[in-house]
């Protein structure tokens, strides 16, 4: 509950700074709107130019997504299958607390699928981390557009970003070629039982780390759901009327992906506002569209996503009761795994 708090009250502080200035320290009102909010208001509609193809957009990312999850999985699972899946993830992310989209998708592909649970979050880890690679690398493209010396000021934290990549992916490449040999000891030493289930499933997971061709295929698989809303929000800055802006697309998502992975911090909303409104105003853009466009790319990420989503929902049957009860399903998975961790492995 307290977090609940915290959440609320840092989101609103957040999602304000798009608005309004906080005026601490000085004489005057706390609060300091930005533009006129009646202005902001007429001026929405004209904004419907670029809205619509980044709605269209957004949307295009649950299908991209369901064509890289095959990569990554270790056996195959129908197109139609895995979009549904996707798409409840998506549903359940956006629409519910807890931002347990993934833990959902991984735990209905196990139940429906007959793997173990560890394996298919494995395969969503992977997808995850090439996602971020891709993106790491449209990133490192964009500098050599118009926008160069703008983009100067993100080069510090693009080197930290960079360097977290590399780090991750050396690891689940390490994970992915060790765990097994590590678990086939502790199993002739008859050792660490539960450790020994879960290197095995973490190796299944992981597999496509083991081949390099695997790596390259998934890491091509992974450029279309990072193009896909990087292309999207370069539509929403040329459309604001910021030149060149198609390139700086690309530096917008990633400053999305690097706020809202800041561990710790309930207010991933918030967070979006105040980092799509300060990237567009650095871009060029006035505040009131600097605003408008950290509430319409929001309203279409979430509205298109949502809706497929809902649609997903309504046809695999599930009840709205079990998606909110997604903290129990993650936990019931858990005791899956740890069930299976007790169990003697066949040599």
């Amino acid at each position: 509950m307290l977090a609940g708090v915290v959440g609320v009250v840092l989101s609103v502080g957040l999602i304000s700074t798009a608005f309004f200035r906080w005026n601490f320290g000085e004489r005057g009102p706390l609060l300091v709107p930005r533009f006129p909010l009646g202005e902001f208001f007429r001026e929405l509609p004209g904004h419907m130019v670029w809205f619509i193809p980044f709605l269209l957009l957004s949307a295009a990312v649950l299908p991209l997504r369901a064509l890289q999850w095959q990569c990554t999985l270790q056996k195959p699972v129908p197109f139609k299958e895995r979009y549904h899946l996707v798409a409840i993830g998506a549903f359940t992310h956006n629409a519910l607390p807890g931002k347990l989209g993934d833990i959902i998708r991984s735990f209905l592909m196990a139940r429906t699928q007959r793997l173990p649970f560890l394996q298919c979050l494995g395969s969503v880890a992977v997808c995850k981390l090439l996602e971020f690679a891709a993106l790491m690398l449209l990133v490192a493209v964009s500098f050599l557009g118009p926008f160069a010396e703008t983009m100067s000021h993100f080069e510090r934290p693009l080197k930290v970003a960079v360097s977290l990549c590399i780090g991750l992916v050396a690891l689940v490449v390490l994970l992915a070629h060790y765990a097994q040999p590590l678990a086939r000891a502790l199993h002739r030493r008859h050792r660490l039982p539960r450790a020994r289930n879960l290197l095995e499933h973490v190796s299944d997971g992981l597999g496509t780390a083991r081949s390099f061709r695997g790596m390259a295929v998934a890491l091509f698989f992974s450029v279309g759901p990072v193009l896909a809303p990087a292309l999207a929000y370069g539509l929403a800055l040329r459309g604001l009327g910021i030149s060149g802006g198609l390139f700086a697309g690309a530096v917008v998502l990633g400053a999305i992906a690097l706020g809202q992975a800041l561990p710790g911090v309930p207010a991933g909303m918030g967070l979006y506002y105040f980092v799509t409104s300060w990237a567009a105003r650095s871009l060029g853009a006035s505040e009131a569209d600097a605003a408008a466009f950290s509430t319409l790319t929001h309203l279409g990420t979430v509205l298109s996503q949502v809706t497929l989503g809902a649609i997903s929902v309504h046809q695999r049957k599930l009840r709205m009761k079990d998606l909110r009860r997604g903290g129990n399903l993650a936990r019931e998975a858990a005791q899956h795994v740890a069930h299976e961790s007790v169990e003697p492995v066949s040599p």
